[in-house]
């Protein structure tokens, strides 16, 4: 049997001291929001009780906030990182192609898809985001595309408050895209490849990064031009 286990865990102690922030910074942020409750697991050892964190998704995290918070405040914080945030963002097709956050390629498999709009919500642009990934990378191939795109059409609403992830595998040449809610471990025959895994949270704040620097580049463009 394969196994494709979640992120490994790091222990609360060893967080603090790897990162240097305080016991009080981390649950003073816990009660900003700004690292979510599940990531938070209460594990059973040997001394007892202990705390463990997603190790890659939290170390990430408290690296955003630590360059971030002098800048911004912990509310202004807890507005980027929360998952509805993204609901506001609308961008309309000129502006994917003149900010380089997706391909032409891309855009064009989308619309073939089925979509006539001219502006996307967050929803369409994480969906093609993801697309573009794998399209760049020579993982997938036109027809998985529909396959992938159609899994996040029929997910979208459901996945931002979860610690979900993505992934597409694939066995003798037949292929099956699908997401997995919360943190698990998925057992796979020795015949399975699994082609890519991408966190869908780290995906977002990868898709709002795009977006914000770019549309930070286009001020500074701007303003050369003035």
């Amino acid at each position: 049997m394969g196994l494709y286990m979640e992120d490994e865990l790091i222990a609360k102690k060893d967080l603090l001291e790897m990162t240097g922030i305080s016991y009080g910074q981390l649950y003073r942020w816990k009660r900003k929001q700004l690292i979510p409750e599940a990531w938070f697991i209460r594990k059973a050892t040997f001394t007892g009780q202990e705390t463990f964190f997603p190790k890659v998704k939290i170390l990430k995290r408290v690296q955003s906030i630590s360059e971030m918070k002098d800048t911004l405040s912990l509310d202004e914080l807890a507005e980027r990182f929360s998952p509805q945030s993204v609901t506001k963002i609308v961008l309309s097709e000129t502006e994917l192609l003149d900010r380089n956050i997706v391909s032409n390629a891309t855009l064009t498999i989308f619309k073939e898809f089925g979509s006539v709009q001219h502006r996307f919500d967050f929803h369409d642009l994480l969906a093609m985001f993801f697309l573009d990934h794998m399209l760049k990378a020579g993982q997938m191939n036109r027809a998985e595309a529909n396959d992938l795109l159609n899994v996040l059409k029929e997910s979208s609403h459901k996945i931002y408050d979860k610690n979900s992830c993505l992934y597409f595998i694939r066995k003798m040449g037949v292929s099956m895209v699908f997401i997995a809610a919360d943190d698990v471990a998925l057992y796979f025959d020795d015949g399975v490849k699994v082609i890519d895994k991408q966190l869908i949270s780290a995906g977002v704040e990868a898709l709002k990064a795009c977006i914000e620097k770019s549309s930070r580049d286009e001020i500074s463009k701007e303003d050369v031009q003035s």
